[in-house]
């Protein structure tokens, strides 16, 4: 498959344990340093979304995927995305919310925080620890990626 998912957020929002989940890799995830390439997806360091000197990375990075994968993690009690950060992209964007199985996770804040960034699309709420909602968001991406 030549076309790729690119995943964005922030710092620990557990972008690569969603990619991990998403490929069934049950090593535990690391620090993701550099821009990482799987089968179908990049992975991004949450440096890249943090820090607005690396935007115009995500942007060039942007042209080698068919879609944009938001991350927001369901524990944080903030958004590390700009409002209105989705319309850079040319490409289409979904959003994810991750770690919706702990104790901390506000589900509802982090879709409200997505929605600022990433208007009205398509959000998954997952757990890379439970697995949930993973395999319906890796039959959607996969079927993005056929169109």
């Amino acid at each position: 498959m030549s076309k790729r998912v690119m995943i964005i957020g922030a710092i620990e929002a557990g972008k690569s344990s969603l990619i991990k989940a998403l490929f069934g890799d049950e090593q535990p995830a690391r620090k993701t340093q550099a821009l990482e390439y799987w089968d179908w997806a990049i992975d991004t360091p949450g440096e890249y979304s943090e820090n607005p000197m690396f935007y115009r990375t995500l942007m060039a990075t942007a042209l080698e995927a068919a879609l944009i994968v938001m991350v927001q993690d369901a524990t944080r009690d903030r958004n590390y995305f700009p409002p209105g950060f989705a319309q850079g992209f040319p490409q289409e964007c979904v959003g994810v919310i991750t770690k919706v199985d702990h104790p901390a996770a506000d589900q509802q804040r982090a879709e409200e925080f997505l929605r600022q960034s990433i208007g009205e699309v398509r959000i998954f709420p997952t757990s890379a620890y439970t697995n949930e909602g993973i395999e319906e968001l890796r039959t959607f991406l996969q079927e993005q990626l056929k169109r």
